[in-house]
């Protein structure tokens, strides 16, 4: 099941959808920790019930002669301690994933109404002013290029943006081509080129600009509605502004 918070049209009302939505988070994920804990405790507490009956019954039905030696004893105790370790880990780290589901939901509800960068290309070109892009450099590059091309692909304005250091960097466009003549409203793409020293490739990705508009929770993930269309995970977002 999938639960959305859209943003409002007042402040007031997108916190306390936000709050809402993150209390609500973390009641599920609390419910399934209990859950999940209470199923551990109750493995385990059958796995111990079951050795120590296979235990009785071995030394009740043993030859009198030919005693269990103590060696073999100590070894199906070890075995049950590492299962019982095994069961008590595993509990161990479902609290702690649990917790990282509740952190991430309040991190994603606190988004809401504000604009970030992820990774994408896409420019909206409207009545001469372009929304904000970037360029995430993985490493640093001594020479960084920025080609804007139009829907047709055609390439309608390159900016050189020198040396750039390793990080996100955003990225203004004054509305304009080459020529200095105002390009047409519409759809636009960014791609970013960036070599080293010696003229090697250097890895940079384009990154787009988009404001979050709700949250879905799903599988237990939170993910970002954006205003362009799509969704994005909260590990993909480069930057908030």
């Amino acid at each position: 099941m999938t639960t959305a918070i859209s943003s409002s049209t007042t402040p007031a009302a997108a916190a306390a959808a936000a709050a809402a939505a993150a209390a609500a988070a973390q009641r599920q994920a609390q419910n399934a920790l209990g859950a999940a804990a209470a199923s551990a405790a109750g493995s385990a507490q059958a796995i111990q019930n079951q050795f120590l009956t296979l235990l009785t019954t071995q030394l009740q039905n043993q030859d009198p002669l030919n005693p269990m030696d103590n060696s073999e004893v100590t070894s199906q105790m070890a075995q049950l301690s590492t299962v019982s370790g095994i069961t008590q880990l595993n509990t161990t780290l479902q609290a702690i994933s649990g917790q990282m589901n509740m952190s991430q939901a309040m991190q994603a509800s606190s988004l809401i109404g504000h604009n970030v960068l992820v990774d994408g290309g896409k420019i909206s070109l409207g009545q001469g002013v372009a929304t904000v892009s970037g360029v995430d450099m993985l490493a640093g590059a001594a020479d960084v290029k920025a080609t804007i091309t139009d829907a047709s692909g055609k390439a309608v304005r390159t900016i050189d943006l020198g040396p750039l250091p390793a990080g996100v960097q955003a990225l203004a466009w004054d509305g304009k081509t080459d020529a200095g003549v105002a390009a047409p409203d519409g759809a636009y793409t960014l791609s970013i080129a960036a070599t080293d020293s010696t003229g090697a490739p250097v890895s940079a990705q384009a990154l787009t600009q988009a404001s979050v508009q709700s949250v879905a929770y799903g599988s237990g993930t939170p993910a970002l509605n954006l205003a362009l269309g799509g969704s994005a995970a909260l590990s993909d977002v480069r930057l908030v502004m």
